[in-house]
């Protein structure tokens, strides 16, 4: 008996080493391959348009993180250089007014993230301060000596009750925590560390930090300098029902030497990333209005350094635009914004004439085919952007005398030889009122449209977001396994305009679902998918709607709902940000309309489903929580539905797929249950 058990043991063992030797090269892409996926972030051109210092992140595979580290690219030579790479993670690169020292903040391994100066001359770089906590939104001051930064302050607050007296030696429990705060934990950081974010100043050279701004308020960035380098210019809402108003801050001045606070503006709505004109004279920035919607465009204002004569600038542009900058000659401003899925830089003047200056940018999540991207701007109207394509994560691109040219292949290494999945856009009408609906079909290498291949519709969340033609890890592993990819942008998503984005307003998930159905029907009439192979998977929204699909019809075979939100009343009175999902999206409490909530809630469809269902939830998700795809589990189990619950350790809600190695297994194992339904 022990024999036979042992050669059993032995036999697999000599099955799995040899598992591991390779035959040939590997042609199509396979999960392993994310931990060689590198892609760039973060573009920072020198002020002189010379250099562009930008964050290169690549997964490691023996820590199962991304790293960062910072690199230079010389553009007159094309050179790339290593500026700071170590086993800590370094980012938000930002030159100083001259060009010559680059503040950074770097986060070594157990240590907390702290503020660095380089010398980018000597290769030297010194610790600006030892700081407490996390800095964030770095400034330079105009004349190069002094550094801005964002901070949290710590404010424990007032304690409750008074605790008792320890004895010398005794091992007591930890002390109670009490929690006042409206938002007291966040998605991705848990449970908040009491204070608030403050402004603090410190010498460039180094020093001790001097807070700036105080109060119980939070100083939100991005900051900037006024141009004549004495105040500090900053978002923040510091009227005493503040927490409870998501959907209002304005822009402030505050003096770096004597403090003293100017409130600029006094719209109804969100004013931010206030950025002054090269003389001073003026401020830009972006600010959206409260009239209760779920959702409202980020558009781009201009008004006096002293507040006055505020007016919008491209106002034909009917998109959200991003954080602006100012040409170095003061005449026009920057500006990203997506047009229907494609991110682009764009450029007002003064007088409100808008041009599109380039296209295809990308950047962020790999998961998933999310529209995105970074850009910034230098002398000459030289623009670094993070160009990318279905086929490659975001790379270093520049434009320079109205040519742009890409000066990185990060990638090309790890796709040489490989066959990936080739995207190509779809256009739908929606069966609900003749709309136009974008798409996009991923097909299988190899792909043979005379043959009949299985779908699988891949929904994004949001819901106001938006897919584009950008390089997804997810699309390609389901491509490569046979699958043809659909996605799409239902109503509700954004780059489509104000009024697209609210055809779901007050009424999520809306008609979404004929958009989506029209979304595959439009695929099936390609002639190569196979009407009886039809899956369906989406995260956050897109499991919103993974579970009303399923609950209005069973063409779909088998359906993974990942992060999904089940029950609306349970979801606002358990997720991080409740506030914000019960003005916006509800405009009523749940106890001021709980059957409204219900028949939005794809709980209340549950008796309806009959397809086999995975559930996927990261383990600590505080914005969908882990409740919600409990009780569709046990729901479908209830039922007698096929159903499994897969939760994904230590990921929160934007960290689901965060690691390498999570990404991959969660991507095998909805592939693997959409197998055992075919």
């Amino acid at each position: 008996m022990r024999a036979a058990v042992l050669a059993s043991i032995l036999a697999l063992a000599a099955t799995a080493v040899s598992a591991q030797v390779a035959e040939g090269p590997q042609r199509t892409f396979t999960g392993r391959d994310l931990f060689g996926l590198q892609q760039v972030a973060d573009p920072q051109v020198r002020p002189d348009g010379g250099a562009v210092a930008y964050v290169r992140a690549r997964n490691d595979i023996m820590t199962d993180r991304t790293q960062r580290s910072i690199w230079l690219a010389d553009l007159a030579t094309g050179v790339q250089s290593p500026l700071v790479v170590d086993e800590g993670a370094n980012f938000a690169p930002r030159w100083s007014p001259d060009g010559t020292r680059l503040a950074y903040v770097s986060a070594q391994p157990g240590s907390q993230p702290q503020l660095y100066v380089r010398w980018v001359a000597t290769g030297r770089s010194a610790k600006v301060a030892t700081l407490e906590q996390a800095p964030d939104d770095i400034a330079w001051s105009p004349d190069g000596k002094t550094l801005a930064f964002t901070m949290l302050e710590l404010d424990e607050g007032k304690p409750l009750g008074a605790p008792l007296k320890r004895p010398e030696g005794a091992k007591w429990a930890e002390p109670l925590k009490v929690i006042d705060r409206v938002t007291y934990r966040f998605d991705g950081q848990g449970f908040l560390k009491p204070g608030f974010r403050q402004i603090f100043v410190v010498s460039a050279d180094g020093g001790q930090p001097r807070q700036v701004t105080f109060g119980r308020f939070d100083s939100a960035g991005p900051i900037n300098f006024t141009a004549d380098g004495r105040a500090i210019l900053f978002s923040s809402n510091r009227n005493p029902t503040w927490e409870r108003e998501p959907n209002e801050s304005e822009i402030w001045r505050v003096g770096v030497v004597d403090g003293q606070m100017t409130r600029l503006t006094t719209r109804k709505g969100q004013d931010g990333a206030p950025v002054p004109s090269p003389d001073g004279s003026k401020i830009a920035f972006v600010a959206s209005d409260d009239q209760g919607r779920s959702y409202e465009d980020n558009d781009l204002y201009v008004m006096d350094a002293d507040g006055r004569n505020v007016r919008r600038l491209a106002a034909s542009l009917d998109r959200s635009v991003g954080v602006p900058q100012w040409s170095a000659d003061g005449r026009s401003i920057y500006f990203d914004y997506v047009d229907k899925g494609v991110t682009k830089v764009g450029r007002a003047t003064l007088d409100g004439r808008v041009e599109t200056v380039v296209s295809g940018l990308a950047g962020g999540g790999l998961d998933r085919p999310y529209a995105g991207g970074e850009f910034s701007v230098g002398r000459g109207g030289v623009v670094a952007y993070t160009m990318g394509t279905p086929e490659h994560p975001a790379d270093l691109a520049v434009l320079r005398g109205g040519k742009s040219t890409r000066l990185t292949r990060l990638n090309d290494g790890l796709f040489a030889g490989k066959t990936l999945a080739r995207v190509e856009h779809l256009p739908v009408t929606s069966s609900y009122d003749g709309k136009p609906i974008d798409a996009w079909i991923a097909t299988p290498p190899n792909f043979d449209p005379s043959k009949k291949y299985p779908l699988i519709l891949e929904i994004h969340g949001g819901p106001h977001q938006a897919y584009g033609p950008a390089f997804s890890t997810d699309v390609q592993l389901y491509a490569q396994a046979g699958y043809v990819v659909l996605y799409t942008n239902p109503r509700g998503s954004t780059s489509y305009g104000e009024a697209f984005a609210n055809e779901i307003d007050k009424k999520y998930p809306g008609n979404d679902y004929d958009d989506l159905i029209s979304s595959v029907d439009a695929a099936i009439a390609k002639g190569f998918v196979d009407p009886d192979r039809l899956y369906v998977t989406g995260g956050s929204g897109g499991g919103v709607l993974t579970s009303w699909i399923i609950g209005k019809t069973n063409r779909f075979k088998a359906a993974a709902t990942q992060k999904p939100v089940i029950n609306w009343t349970s979801q606002v009175l358990t997720a991080d940000g409740y506030v914000g999902m019960t003005h916006n999206w509800f405009g009523k409490m749940p106890w001021e309309d709980p059957q409204g909530y219900w028949a939005r809630s794809p709980l209340s469809l549950v008796g309806n489903v009959t397809t086999p269902t995975l559930v996927v939830v990261g383990e600590e998700d505080l914005r969908t929580p882990v409740t919600e795809a409990e009780q569709y589990y046990q729901a479908l189990q209830l039922k007698g539905v096929p159903t499994a619950l897969v939760r994904v350790p230590g990921a929160g809600h934007g960290g689901l797929a965060g690691r390498p190695s999570q990404s991959a297994a969660k991507a095998a194992a909805i592939l693997a249950w959409f197998d055992r339904y075919k």
